[in-house]
Formats: C-alpha cells, structure tokens, sequence
C-alpha cells in the first residue's frame, strides 16, 4: 500500500515540479549549479524550448513559476519553552538505557491559523529551495533501501528514525568529534520537534569532500545514484548537503556552538566601526590542507610588495597550549575585508567571515554547503581569482577603499543574512524539511537494524567529558518548539532557477571587467 501510494506521489511531483523539463534539468544539472558555466547552457535552452516554454505556460496553469515574488523572511525571536524536556543522567547511568517518556508528540497545530494567539510560522530563507535540487535525481525512482545500502562504502555512520526516536549504525569512526557532534544536532531536532520527524534510513559521511560522481548515474541506462548525505557539495557531485558538526561546537579547537558564537560575534562586530577598522583583507587558518591555501600566503605583504593581504598560519597545536587566546573568533571583527579560501574542501569558517560585518572576500569556490547558494556576488561578498589572487585581493581592496559606503553596504548584507537567516531556528527547521522531504522518497518502510544501538541526549551528554560536554550542554534544546517549522518557499521553476545563475554569473563578470580596467590603468601609470 504505501510502495503504490508513494509511486503515485512521485508521478504527480514530478508532473508538477518539472514536466516536460525533467530529463533536461537532470542533465544539466551541473551546468545550472555553476555561474560559470551558464551562459553556453542558458541560449541553448532558450534556443531548444523557448517557443515551446512560451506556448506551455499559456495553456498550462501548473507551470506558471510561482517564485517571481521573493519570499517574505520574518525574524524570528527567542521565545520561552512551554514544556522543558530535562536531561536525566541519574537515571540513564543506572540502567544505561534512553528514558521512556521523552515526547513523540507536540501540541503544536498543523493549521496555526486555528490559534489566534500563535504566531504563523515565517517563510524559509532562500536557499531552502535547493533542498527540491539537492533531492531531484532521486524525483522520477523514489528511493530504496537497496540505494541506501549502496551508499554505504563510505558512510561513516547510519541513521534510522523510527516513531521519533533515532538510531545509529556505527560503520567507522570519523575525523575527531564530527560524526559525535553530527548526530547530537539530530538528537536536538528530535527534541525540537518531537514527532514531527517521520521514519527514515539514511547513510551519512562525514569527510570533507564529495563522492557520487554526477558522471556515474548519467545517460539513458545510468542506475540512480545512492543518496549519501555530507556537508558539502560541488557542481560535479549528487551528495546530499547537510548542516556541518560546528553548528554545535567544534571541541577540538574550542569554538562554541553557532547559538552563543552568533552572539558573541554580533556583539564583537560592535567594538569597531567598520570605518576605523584595518584597511587590509585579513585571513588566518590552516595553509598546509591546500596548495591554493599556500598559494595565498604569497599574497603577504613584504619588503617589494604590498597586495593589502594581512595573511597569518595558524598553527593549532601552539593555541592549544595558550587556551586558544589567539583565536577567538569574536575578537577577529577588526579588518575592512576578510578572505575566505576553501581548504581541502569547503571550509566551515565561512559562516563566522560572513558575520564579521566585512566585505567579505571569496576565492573561487569549488563546493558549498547547504546555505552558501543564496550569496549573491557583489550584493553579499567579492569575488576573488583563484588563479591571480594577489592581484584580485589588492583591486577589491582598492575598490572598497574608494567606494566606502558600497563597501560597508556589501559587509552588512553578509552580517545581516547571516544573523538573520542561519539563526539556529533555521539551521533545524533546514534539516527538518529537508529530512522530511527525503522520508517522502522512501519506497520501504524503515526498520531498526540489528547492530543499531538507540540515541538518545542522555546517552550521549551523560558519558561526555570536558569541552565536548560544556558544548552539548549549550548546545540542548531545552523542549519543543513553541511554533511550526518555517514554510517551505516553492521549488525553483527552470526560469527562475537560470535568473539566479544569470544574475550571479553577470555580477562576477563585471568585477572581472572592473578589474582588467583597473590593471590596464596601472600599467599605464608606471
């Protein structure tokens, strides 16, 4: 019954959502995720099916792109619990067993209109519409468990929820604490929203890089691709992108959970005026992890040249041993621009550059993660080359020095999304659509495996020692959440999916073009 229930769904989102457009969209999938790779895509799919696009959206009301009106974004506030779920490890160390009576229900309405009082829940932020592209090549199959076992070779871990409550299947130990702090933030999302959560499998790999190659499941006979949840993603790969482990703290190097670090660095933007800060780009981090890292290092000033660049090795073993004096994040909000360069792979750093209230300078990036979407070159950071970045760093600087007010205008943009609309409210309320939206494609009913031991806070909190367990423990929702989910905002139409790529293609375009100018006109000068 469900297996013909969950088929004759697929048949009508896929209807829905893409038409005639899904076989196309599938194939160039990568192509639409990447700027760069635009424009070629976009006139020749305005050549194959404009005149066909046209005549379709004039006698097909379900293809109309209902997202030419951007979402309304509410801010939401931090509102007391009405029922606290307290965390029993007097109990738990005596029988070593998850509590019984945790909540597998809420009292939250689904239809909030009902409740005068209750406050409607606001629109998702934007980039929760690519959670409909993360999930698109799975749209025509569904998915089965058989995928899901696929996806196990390098799974670090599974995950099965079942009636609201989780539980892991170890395969091997991740780098330091990530798989810990991965699924204590699930166990949190199950507090948050007790029972709203529906019964699913999933396979989840915690190392940097991406894995399922797009090449792979592509053609006419490609089987579907296994879904394998990570926290990042690149235009060549179909993993599944999920919030990182930081979210709820990084212990071995002693940054807080995003909750109080998102305070701290609001009120460390606070302590400078963005005008009286250091006029340079500023960076700090780890070189040895990627020869693009070392390769900036050459951007620092010296006794011949000066690129603006203010760049520093951080070297993690020695911080360590001061208490990490010299590396709190908060205290680091004193430069113009700050450069964000990826390492081996994306980098968790960009969230804590792009709240600093500084323009923040991106070195082409290969891969993002599940928010990184929705920047929008220009509007909330500056492009810089991967290949000529000393020069491309001492142009943005240049140009922010001289166009002061566009510069600051750039650095707040950044802030205020950040602050605003990765707010742990919407981090959780990201993994709950985007878990919720993943159970809908399950073609099986999930099970509890054998070698699976139950999760739960006490299990986890309890036995945990030191930072790991003073960051848990400021990391604990504290009970149900006091209002619904946000409100999914509707999956990107093919128009309005290549505005987006257009928009962000053109804005680097011109900056390129910008720059050449600015060069030319020093090389005229000297």
């Amino acid at each position: 019954m469900r297996e013909n229930e969950n088929m004759q769904r697929l048949q009508s989102q896929r209807c829905y959502l893409y038409g005639p457009f899904a076989d196309t969209i599938l194939m160039l999938r990568p192509f639409m995720k990447s700027p760069a790779r635009f424009s070629a895509v976009f006139v020749l799919l305005f050549l194959l099916f404009g005149a066909f696009v046209c005549t379709r959206l004039l006698n097909s009301p379900i293809l109309v792109d209902t997202s030419a009106e951007e979402p309304i974004i509410t801010t939401r506030t931090s509102q007391k619990h009405p029922r606290e779920i307290p965390l029993n490890c007097t109990a738990y160390d005596l029988a070593r067993t998850c509590p019984s009576n945790y909540p597998t229900s809420t009292t939250i309405t689904s239809h909030p209109e009902q409740d005068p009082d209750r406050p409607l829940p606001p629109t998702c932020p934007e980039y929760f519409r690519w959670i409909h592209e993360d999930l698109r090549p799975w749209a025509h199959t569904g998915i089965t468990r058989d995928m899901i076992q696929r996806a196990k070779r390098t799974a670090n871990f599974k995950l099965v929820i079942v009636n609201g409550k989780a539980y892991v299947e170890k395969y091997q130990k991740s780098f330091q604490t990530r798989d810990v702090f991965t699924m204590w933030g699930i166990l949190q999302l199950l507090r948050r929203y007790p029972g709203q959560v529906p019964d699913l499998e999933l396979m989840f790999d915690c190392v940097d890089w991406p894995v399922i190659s797009s090449n792979d499941y592509s053609g006419p006979n490609a089987t579907a691709p296994p879904p394998l949840f990570r926290y990042c993603g690149d235009d060549n790969s179909l993993d599944i992108v999920f919030p990182d482990w930081s979210f709820w703290g990084w212990a071995e190097i002693n940054i807080k959970p995003w909750e109080v670090l998102l305070k701290d660095l609001e009120e460390g933007n606070k302590r400078k005026r963005w005008i009286d800060r250091a006029p340079y780009a500023y960076w700090k981090g780890n070189p040895s992890v990627a020869a693009t890292r070392q390769d900036l290092l050459k951007c620092n000033v010296s006794d011949q040249q000066d690129w603006n660049a203010r760049v520093y090795a951080q070297d993690w073993l020695r911080e360590s041993s001061e208490g990490y004096k010299q590396s709190d994040l908060a205290s680091q909000c004193v430069d113009r621009y700050k450069i964000y360069i990826e390492g081996s792979a994306w980098s968790v750093s960009d969230k804590y550059i792009l709240a600093c209230d500084s323009v923040t300078l991106i070195v082409k990036p290969r891969y993002y993660d599940f928010f990184t979407r929705s920047l929008m070159p220009v509007h909330h950071y500056w492009p810089i080359k991967d290949d000529d970045k000393c020069r491309s760093i001492k142009f943005a600087v240049d140009w922010g020095n001289s166009h002061k007010q566009k510069a600051q205008a750039i650095g707040k943009a950044a802030s205020k999304l950040i602050q605003e609309e990765l707010k742990m409210d919407y981090v959780y309320d990201y993994m709950f659509h985007l878990l919720n939206e993943y159970a809908k494609l399950l073609q099986f009913k999930p099970t509890i495996p054998q070698k699976a031991i139950e999760l739960c806070s006490e299990a986890m909190a309890c036995q945990a020692q030191g930072t790991e367990k003073k960051f848990m423990m400021e990391s604990m929702v504290k009970g149900p959440a006091v209002s619904n989910p946000c409100t999914m905002p509707p999956p990107y139409g093919p128009a309005s999916l290549f505005a987006v790529l257009r928009r962000n293609a053109n804005s680097i375009k011109q900056v390129e073009t910008w720059e050449k100018k600015y060069w030319e006109n020093q090389s005229k000068q000297s």
